[in-house]
């Protein structure tokens, strides 16, 4: 298990969650803009059909963990992440 998923900030999301977010993020890394988006959107997908949802404050708190676990070089690539899943904020 990776450490953001042991941090006391995700600890009230269940775990199938959290380690649909590690699938997630983990296959972002290393690749291009355009690679993370062509395996995340199958991702997305795959827990769409599984019933998974998130809150906001679920979303806000995993990816505060994660980022406290992150190198600065991974939290820019989940700021590109973020602005391509979120255009204009």
């Amino acid at each position: 298990m990776e450490p953001w998923m042991e941090d006391a900030l995700v600890q009230s999301i269940p775990k199938e969650k959290l380690t649909f977010l590690s699938k997630l993020f983990g296959s972002s890394k290393g690749k291009s803009q355009k690679e993370m988006m062509s395996t995340l959107l199958p991702l997305l997908k795959e827990g769409k059909e599984k019933g998974l949802s998130f809150t906001p404050s679920e979303i806000s708190a995993a990816i505060a963990s994660i980022r406290k676990h992150s190198s600065q070089e991974e939290n820019q690539k989940i700021d590109e992440l973020l602005k391509r899943m979120h255009p204009g904020t």
